[in-house]
């Protein structure tokens, strides 16, 4: 699974089945998702596109993630919290810069909860921790937050 940002949007998950068909879901920051699949003869060109509400989006996730498993987005829907996975380009202007110079605590409410490394999992990451091309970020916060978030660090 990939994550693209798209600033004032939201982001946009992609993701290619192991049959090859790529998907993708827009996550807008009002709430609501847009689930597109894609023609296999050619994979920029989208073969259907179906708009969600928050509510439809809620009970999708419910089918596809029974509550006995471990789902790898975390919605608590009371407190209003989502966790997601973030992957820094490695292009990225944050790309061996410490993650205080980020300010996303601070700007968005998100707290960076382990950076995933090749070398190992980094639990609680401090503000002097130096951020790699390559890492996957877990955040956890608002949905406006977590957006808000991945536009910081989608910077180049």
């Amino acid at each position: 699974m990939q994550s693209t940002p798209l600033p004032g949007i939201g982001v946009q998950y992609d993701l290619t089945t192991r049959e090859r068909q790529h998907v993708s879901v827009i996550a807008h920051r009002d709430g609501t998702r847009t689930l597109n699949t894609y023609r296999r003869e050619d994979p920029d060109a989208c073969a259907h596109s179906l708009h969600l509400t928050e509510g439809e989006s809620a009970a999708l996730v419910d089918a596809l993630t029974p509550s006995h498993h471990s789902p790898n987005v975390l919605h608590t829907s009371g407190l209003g919290l989502v966790a997601e996975r973030v992957e820094l380009s490695g292009s990225s202007y944050w790309n061996g810069r410490p993650l205080g110079e980020t300010r996303m605590r601070t700007d968005t409410g998100v707290s960076l909860v382990a950076v995933l490394r090749r070398t190992g999992a980094v639990p609680s990451p401090t503000p002097d921790f130096r951020l790699a091309g390559g890492d996957t970020l877990i955040l956890i916060g608002t949905r406006e937050g977590v957006d808000a978030a991945a536009a910081i660090l989608g910077r180049e």
